[in-house]
């Protein structure tokens, strides 16, 4: 079994910065892609920003230059360090990750969920 836990949302004020965790484990006998995702009221789950097994990352137009992402394969742990937080970045984030299980076969995991809230 994999588990998926993200964590470090709260309130901030516009212009302020967050940091976003991520932690998979359980049976994990690999792990590529890590992914976060958003999703604001009424609005569907958008992917924010990703990251390969390599160190590749992509962004939304919206994040590029104020997100970043990271991760750490000996760990299988993912950050996105989020500064310069804006009211339209409210959402609750989402922290996604393909992995094999041990004798099983890849899948997407998802972490519970985690709320930023941007206001003043």
């Amino acid at each position: 079994q994999v588990t998926v836990v993200d964590s470090g949302g709260g309130l901030v004020q516009p212009g302020k910065s967050l940091r976003l965790s991520c932690a998979a484990s359980g049976s994990i006998e690999s792990v590529s892609a890590m992914q976060w995702y958003r999703q604001a009221p009424g609005n569907l789950r958008q992917l924010v920003a990703g990251i390969t097994y390599g160190g590749s990352t992509n962004y939304a137009e919206s994040v590029k230059g104020r997100f970043t992402i990271a991760r750490n394969n000996a760990k299988n742990t993912m950050t996105l360090q989020m500064n310069s937080l804006q009211p339209e970045d409210t959402a609750v984030y989402y922290c996604k990750v393909e992995a094999k299980e041990t004798g099983g076969t890849w899948a997407d995991y998802w972490g519970q969920g985690t709320q930023v809230t941007v206001s003043s």
